[in-house]
């Protein structure tokens, strides 16, 4: 098994997916999110609703994809001021959220 970085998929349903909710929980990744010790890249966006292919899921509305230098930093990711704030603002927000971290 690969040792090296590590990718960090959320997927987010919201209780209200307007536009502007939407719009605002993207925009709040990126403030929020955005940049930590170890963080290579972060990706945040929308679900495009018409790529409806057979395989494709559309049980969310925002997607998360953060890579990581190791799981040491995905550890300290996680405990971060930023992104514990993040949290706190949109969590009320969230019907589910869906977490999927490998290796990369």
């Amino acid at each position: 098994m690969s040792k090296g970085h590590l990718t960090h998929s959320v997927f987010f349903t919201l209780k209200d997916p307007s536009d502007e909710n939407i719009q605002k929980l993207v925009d709040d990744c990126y403030q929020y999110l955005s940049s930590g010790e170890g963080l290579i890249s972060l990706h945040a966006g929308a679900r495009i609703p018409d790529l409806d292919r057979p395989v494709n899921d559309d049980q969310f509305h925002v997607a998360l994809i953060v890579i990581l230098e190791s799981r040491e930093a995905h550890d300290a990711y996680q405990e971060m001021a930023d992104h514990i704030t993040f949290i706190e603002r949109n969590k009320e927000s969230w019907a589910s959220v869906r977490v999927f971290d490998a290796t990369s």
